[in-house]
């Protein structure tokens, strides 16, 4: 593993556990060049997974971007960061074992806006108003006023 400080590609192994979901593993690194510690995290991938945009191009999928973006929807809120991690390990997981190489980018949205809209209303509106792309201030009204509703009804 490349020491991110000063790019020595020797580093030792000091300490491994497991995440608090279980996911991955966490180790603690340490470069055998300058000497400084880092933390690294080890995932299973079952398939390599591309995400296909609207515009039709292609990326690989990334999933500390899919973590920043749910994260930034859930900034100042009460969400804890554990509960980030494991929605967005369950979209990994469930992208993975779909069968699919190629995922839309509005699937994995879909994914995304379901599992916010049970962790935090603000949050689920956050994204869906960068997902759905709200254009006017009445689109952010109309889609507030159904989830309040949806969140009497339930």
């Amino acid at each position: 593993m490349r020491c991110p400080f000063c790019g020595h590609d020797a580093s030792q192994v000091k300490d491994s556990r497991p995440t608090d979901d279980g996911a991955a593993i966490r180790r603690r690194r340490q470069c055998e060049g300058c000497a400084a510690r880092f933390t690294t995290f080890e995932r299973i991938q079952l398939r390599e997974l591309t995400v296909v945009k609207s515009e039709h191009r292609r990326e690989p999928f990334d999933r500390e971007k899919l973590l920043r973006s749910i994260a930034i929807a859930a900034r100042k809120r009460p969400v804890e960061p554990i509960q980030l991690e494991k929605l967005v390990s369950g979209i990994q997981r469930q992208l993975e074992t779909s069968g699919d190489a190629e995922i839309s980018a509005k699937r994995i949205g879909e994914m995304v806006m379901d599992g916010l809209k049970g962790l935090d209303s603000v949050a689920y509106i956050r994204f869906a108003s960068v997902y759905r792309d709200f254009s006017e201030a009445r689109d952010f009204e109309e889609f507030a006023g159904s989830v309040e509703e949806a969140g009497r009804e339930g």
